[in-house]
């Protein structure tokens, strides 16, 4: 049975007050985003609504470490916009996407996404899984005054004007999961990630929450992403817990595959060393082997068990246009549910081509999802469930823990010390990107 956890205690996680400042190590140092609310319509996506057709870019990467997880994540985003067109398309026009290979190679995503919106014209972006990849492109949505659509949970710390993330913030995935895992696995947490911007920062918050609920960070350790050497890793989280304790995973790419094959021939198994993952899921438990992960845990926001008729729709239309051994997951139903909330918008705005209109338009768009209901908040992230599951035998999770209802998202985080107080209302020019909670 699932153990329900109210919801008005996962709407604080984030209050408490701390000293810590916050850690954003990048894989590059884009320059800062545009805070001035003062959007236009972008030039470059003025032709994306012309013609028969409407223009929007998929990118993503298709090679490279990443791979293994982003390319379900454009057969979810094509399966919508296949049903969209199918059922008449968008303002009585039909979408072509344009994708694009961002190559797990983060200038490689910012020259692409700047051929989608200056050469191809797009209206809008769906695209990107990586932190570092967000940020690579950022800048160029900021000069262009454009629009991406960012389907993956991330560590928080940003607010952009020009990005929609429909993926989990902090408070959303990462908070909850280290709350469970205080009440019901232990107090020793071993923290463990890819070198860049996402686990790094993550687990900056971690270490905060843990400092503040009595918990304990007994190390921490990084590898540069795609790095499959974790052996040493293995020895320092035997060393820090000889007795067992909890291993936070922000791991991401193939570096996963070896992680886990190598914990359990270490005999770190689930029942001493459980460990929760924030970027496994059951696209990646079929590829790294569920016998490697059968009892280890994930946080998200949506698994393939949830019992929804949305998401049973899903399931079965997925299935049945790439074949039925495949599977879904969190970040696939984040990219799906953006193309849908990218459409509404659009046609509440009469536009494609002006971004702006539909920027507005998208605040407060809400979305039956496979999830359950999802709002978009003029923070331009999502209103969503958070669940936790555990591996089973057949490669699915089984629902160990859910809210009761939608957890409101907060974007800065509010354990760092460096941003505890802040806001962000893109519908509100006075306040925008960043504003002080208390100022209202």
């Amino acid at each position: 049975m699932v153990r329900r956890l109210g919801r008005r205690k996962f709407l604080i996680y984030g209050s408490a007050t701390l000293g810590t400042s916050i850690l954003l190590k990048a894989c590059s140092e884009p320059p800062a985003p545009d805070t001035t609310g003062e959007a236009t319509t972008s030039d470059s996506a003025a032709a994306g609504g012309n013609g028969d057709t409407i223009k929007v870019g998929i990118l993503h990467s298709l090679s490279g470490t990443m791979a293994i997880s982003e390319k379900s994540v454009v057969d979810a985003e094509q399966l919508a916009i296949e049903e969209i067109n199918a059922a008449g398309g968008v303002l009585g026009k039909q979408i072509e996407p344009i994708v694009e290979d961002g190559a797990s190679d983060w200038p490689t995503f910012a020259e692409k996404a700047r051929k989608l919106i200056d050469q191809d014209k797009v209206v809008s972006v769906f695209g990107c899984w990586t932190s570092a990849s967000r940020k690579a492109v950022l800048p160029v949505f900021e000069e262009k005054k454009h629009m991406l659509w960012y389907p993956v949970q991330y560590e928080g710390q940003e607010c952009s004007n020009n990005i929609f993330y429909t993926g989990a913030a902090p408070n959303q995935q990462i908070e909850p999961a280290v709350d469970w895992l205080l009440e019901n696995k232990g107090k020793q947490f071993f923290l463990i990630g890819s070198d860049y911007v996402f686990p790094r920062t993550a687990n900056t918050i971690i270490k905060a929450q843990l400092a503040e609920l009595g918990g304990e960070t007994v190390g921490e350790d990084y590898l540069p992403l795609g790095n499959t050497e974790v052996t040493p890793i293995i020895t320092k989280i035997r060393a820090a817990l000889p007795d067992g304790g909890v291993i936070f995973n922000t791991l991401n790419g193939d570096s996963n595959v070896a992680f886990f094959k190598q914990l359990q021939g270490a005999g770190l198994t689930p029942d001493k060393y459980p460990v929760m993952s924030v970027s496994i899921a059951e696209e990646e438990v079929k590829a790294i082997g569920t016998e490697y992960l059968k009892d280890q845990y994930a946080a998200w926001n949506y698994f393939q068990t949830v019992d929804t008729p949305e998401n049973q729709e899903f399931v079965n239309a997925f299935k049945a246009k790439y074949g039925e051994d495949r599977v879904t997951n969190d970040p696939m139903e984040a990219a799906y549910i953006g193309v849908y909330l990218w459409k509404q918008a659009v046609e509440q705005a009469g536009t494609a081509d002006d971004l702006e209109a539909v920027r507005k338009a998208a605040y407060g768009q809400k979305f039956e999802a496979p999830e359950g209901m999802v709002t978009m908040n003029p923070n331009h992230h999502l209103s969503k469930m958070v669940r936790i599951g555990k591996v089973g035998e057949d490669g699915l999770f089984e629902i160990v823990n859910e809210t009761e209802a939608a957890v409101e998202p907060v974007p800065w985080n509010q354990f760092v010390a460096d941003t505890k107080g802040l806001g962000c209302d893109w519908s509100d020019p006075s306040k925008g990107g960043k504003y002080n909670l208390k100022d209202v």
